[in-house]
């Protein structure tokens, strides 16, 4: 009976991955044909297979399948971004990377807190951990996005690596935040300073070795003898990398970034791959990626829990806007005005104002807070969702045409 209720279950997912695959090739020829970033259409047509439309996505946000595909998901687009980010044009604008996704996080934090004590009238620590759920930007929608949309470099690739650097202050606030909420402990400074250095060294330390690692066994002329296998060498690292990090209470994700950025530069440490098989890498790369991003938003969106938007939905529309048009631009200008290094225009500024899409890593903190109990997690949790809905539908969507309007694309 146990054998055959298994087996039931294992060709009931093996179904939903089919409609998943199926559905999301159809998206992605429509986001294509409509030129619009796929994860949109993605997570539109997740809300029409969820149970609160046709029902045929019903896959549970604390269910171990879709918590599996979250973290690889994630960490295989964020490997991906990083492999498009290039050195030389991190070390232009570095600072302002680092500002933006520490004290920017908090910026946001602060300013979406406040909102929503004076418009929802909860307790301040209850908007305050609101405002850090939703804080940091998200790589899984943004990495995609700059793949399909050809923006200045250093603007693509300062928001792509805030989006994967900022997730740890993010989640450290919002622990931080949730002790002090459940009367587990108090806020301090210094050890959350502690707590995000530690995450963050050890994030790029061991991204940083396995890449050097991976690049060494897939590229160098001597022991370079794994190269015919290098998206197997891409996948066992991307894992490891993630793994090793979490097991030592560091940032899985930032180590899988760090790890994207140390392969995707291997010219600049020394290695040189046969333009054959670096073809080959970069079509299994670009095609698991577009796999990934249809199990995330498809997934997601089947998952938006629509009476629970519906309670909150007025005040909770006004907080999001207090959030997209105060919090991030007033997070920008005071975080990378001062970066004289970069000197970066007005108009970049303003892009990256209005590029701070929310999704995968905010949904997933929200969860958790609901499965914890958190005091207001139900408030957090419908407030998220109408910032992921209302960031990725207005903001993924409108990103090539406010590009456009600042003079900020590249021609194809």
């Amino acid at each position: 009976m146990e054998t055959s209720a298994s087996l039931e279950i294992a060709k009931h997912t093996l179904l939903l991955f089919g409609i998943v695959l199926a559905v999301g090739t159809f998206s992605g020829l429509l986001a294509r044909l409509a030129r619009v970033p796929d994860v949109v259409v993605f997570l539109l047509i997740g809300m029409l297979l969820g149970p609160g439309a046709f029902g045929l996505v019903d896959i549970k946000a604390d269910s171990a399948i879709n918590q599996l595909i979250l973290i690889f998901g994630s960490s295989y687009i964020l490997f991906d971004g990083g492999a498009s980010i290039r050195l030389k044009v991190l070390k232009e604008v570095w600072i302002t990377v680092v500002v933006i996704a520490t004290l920017g996080v908090l910026i946001t934090t602060a300013i979406t807190g406040a909102a929503a004590h004076y418009i929802l009238g909860v307790p301040a620590i209850v908007a305050l951990l609101l405002g850090a759920t939703i804080a940091s930007t998200d790589p899984a929608t943004l990495v995609p996005v700059f793949k399909q949309i050809r923006i200045k470099d250093r603007v693509a690739q300062t928001v792509m690596s805030e989006s994967a650097f900022n997730d740890a202050m993010g989640a450290i606030i919002t622990f931080t935040l949730l002790g002090i909420a459940m009367g587990a402990g108090e806020f301090s400074a210094g050890d959350a300073l502690a707590d995000l250095a530690k995450q963050a060294v050890l994030g790029i330390v061991i991204g940083g070795v396995l890449g050097y690692l991976a690049a060494l066994l897939i590229s160098h002329a001597k022991f370079g003898f794994l190269a015919e296998y290098a998206p197997v060498v891409s996948l066992m690292a991307v894992i490891g990398a993630y793994m090793g990090a979490d097991g030592l209470h560091s940032s899985g994700f930032m180590a899988v970034f760090v790890f994207g950025i140390m392969l995707g530069n291997q010219e600049s440490l020394g290695f040189e791959r046969v333009h054959h098989d670096e073809a080959i890498f970069e079509d299994f790369i670009m095609y698991t990626a577009l796999i990934m991003r249809m199990f995330i938003f498809i997934l997601l969106g089947s998952q938006v829990d629509f009476a629970l938007m519906n309670q909150y939905l007025l005040g909770g529309a006004a907080v999001v806007a207090v959030f997209m048009l105060l919090a991030r631009p007033a997070t920008v200008f005071l975080c990378a005005l001062p970066d004289r290094r970069a000197k970066w225009s007005f108009k970049e500024m303003l892009f990256m104002c209005w590029t701070r899409e929310t999704g995968v890593i905010p949904g997933a903190l929200a969860g958790m807070l609901v499965g914890m109990k958190a005091p207001g997690a139900q408030i957090i949790a419908s407030i998220t969702f109408i910032a992921i809905l209302t960031t990725i539908l207005i903001q993924a969507t409108t990103t090539k045409w406010l590009a456009r309007k600042l003079d900020l694309l590249v021609d194809e």
